[in-house]
C-alpha cells in the first residue's frame, strides 16, 4: 500500500510536521481525491492559535481543496444524479454529516447550525483519516458532496476559495438592491469577495475600508468605487469619509468582514437609519464590544444579521458563477502565492502577516 504525505498541526502554537499515512481502505461509496490545491485561510491561523473550540488536534488543516478523483469505490453522484468517474476534477463541500433531519435543518432552515455537522480540516482530526487538504490525497467519506469543476480552472476556484461561498451567503443575507450603497469593512479574502458580489448584485456604489494598501488596489479592480486605508484615517475620519460619500446618511448595507469586534460597533454607528448590517467576520471569540441597543439598533430601526459559514448551495453556485467570463476576470485579480507541504508554516505566517492575499498549498510539489 502506498504512503501519502500530509502536513499535520499537532496542537495549538506548535509547528506543523510532515507525516506519512497509509493509503486508506475505501468504504462503499467513498473516494480518494488526489489533491491539486488547498488553501490557507484565516481559519487556519485561528487553528494554529487554538482560537476555535472542539478541534480534535492533531489535525490535517485545509478545509477547502480541489483535486482529481483518483479512486472511487461504489457509486458517487452529483446533485443531478450523474455518477462521478475516476479522473474527474472536483471540489467538495468541506461540511460533512449535516443530518437534514433535525430541528435546525428542517424547521429553522439553518443547516450551518446542525449539531451533527463536521468540517474537513477543522473538526475532523488525524484519527478520522486523511480529512484535510494539506495532504497529497484526501479521503472523501461516504456522503461527502462533490461538485464538478466543468469549465472552471481549479486555480481560479481556489482564488475564491472558502471566502467566495461565505461571501455569497453574506451578500444573499444582505439582500443588496440595485442602486444601493454597500460598505465592506475588511479587505481580506471574504471582504474582497463581498466587494465583487455586491457590485455584481447591482449596488450603485461599493465602498471598502481595510488594509494593507495592496489589498485595496485589488478591491478597486474587483468592483470597489472608493477605498480607505485604515492606516491613513482614524475612526472619526472614517466616519466623515463615509458620510461624505453617502449624502450624510450612511450606507444602506454594511458587511463586516474584519474579525475585529470593534468593527461591529462601528458598523452599527455608521449604518443609515433602517439600514442592514451583516456580520460575517467574527468567526472566533475575539472579545466583547459596547453597544447601546437604543441608539445603535432600536431607534435607528437597524437590521442585524449574523452569517455562519456556508452550505452546499453556496459552494455549488460559486462554481456556476466562476463559469461566467466576467467572474473569471474579477477573480483573476486575486494574487496567489504558492507553497509546498514542507512550507506550510511559512504559508501560515504569510497569511497572518497579511503579506499575501491568497496562499495556496500544492501537495504534489
Amino acid at each position: 500500500m502506498s504512503k501519502i504525505v500530509a502536513a499535520v498541526m499537532p496542537a495549538p502554537r506548535k509547528a506543523l510536521e510532515i507525516c506519512e499515512f497509509d493509503e486508506p481502505n475505501l468504504e462503499p461509496n467513498s473516494a480518494l481525491l488526489r489533491t491539486t490545491y488547498s488553501e490557507v485561510c484565516g481559519t487556519d491561523v485561528h487553528l494554529m492559535h487554538g482560537r476555535l473550540a472542539g478541534v480534535p488536534y492533531p489535525i490535517i488543516p485545509g478545509h477547502v481543496a480541489v483535486g482529481v478523483l483518483e479512486k472511487i469505490r461504489g457509486d458517487i453522484r452529483d446533485v443531478h444524479g450523474r455518477s462521478f468517474e475516476e479522473g474527474d476534477a472536483v471540489t467538495y463541500l468541506d461540511v460533512h454529516r449535516t443530518c437534514h433531519a433535525c430541528w435546525y435543518c428542517l424547521v429553522a432552515k439553518a443547516s450551518t447550525r446542525c449539531p451533527q455537522r463536521k468540517v474537513y480540516g477543522i473538526t475532523y482530526g488525524v484519527d478520522d483519516g486523511l480529512t484535510g487538504g494539506w495532504a497529497q490525497a484526501v479521503y472523501l467519506k461516504p456522503g461527502v458532496h462533490c461538485i464538478r469543476l466543468d469549465g472552471v480552472d481549479p486555480r481560479l476556484f481556489m482564488a475564491g476559495g472558502c471566502a467566495l461561498p461565505t461571501s455569497l451567503h453574506a451578500v444573499d443575507q444582505a439582500q443588496v438592491r440595485i442602486g444601493e450603497t454597500v460598505l465592506v469593512l475588511g479587505a481580506g479574502p471574504v471582504g474582497l469577495s463581498a466587494v465583487a458580489l455586491a457590485d455584481l448584485h447591482g449596488a450603485g456604489k461599493v465602498l471598502c475600508i481595510g488594509a494593507p494598501a495592496h489589498r485595496l488596489e485589488i478591491a478597486r479592480r474587483m468592483g470597489a468605487s472608493e477605498c480607505l486605508d485604515l492606516a491613513e484615517a482614524d475612526e472619526e475620519q472614517r466616519r466623515d469619509w463615509i458620510l461624505e460619500l453617502t449624502e450624510g446618511r450612511g450606507p444602506d448595507v454594511i458587511i463586516e468582514a474584519t474579525g475585529a469586534p470593534i468593527a461591529v460597533s462601528q458598523a452599527l454607528r455608521w449604518i443609515r437609519d433602517a439600514g442592514r448590517v451583516i456580520v460575517v467576520g467574527q468567526y472566533t471569540d475575539a472579545g466583547s464590544i459596547e453597544v447601546n441597543p437604543h441608539t445603535d439598533i432600536n431607534r435607528k430601526h437597524v437590521s442585524v444579521q449574523g452569517v455562519w459559514g456556508s452550505d452546499f448551495s453556496h459552494f455549488y453556485r460559486s462554481v456556476q458563477f466562476l463559469q461566467n467570463s466576467r467572474a473569471t476576470k474579477i477573480y483573476s485579480e486575486i494574487v496567489e502565492t504558492e507553497f509546498k507541504l514542507a512550507e506550510t508554516n511559512e504559508a501560515l505566517a504569510a497569511v497572518e502577516d497579511g503579506k499575501t492575499v491568497k496562499a495556496l498549498i500544492l501537495p504534489a510539489a
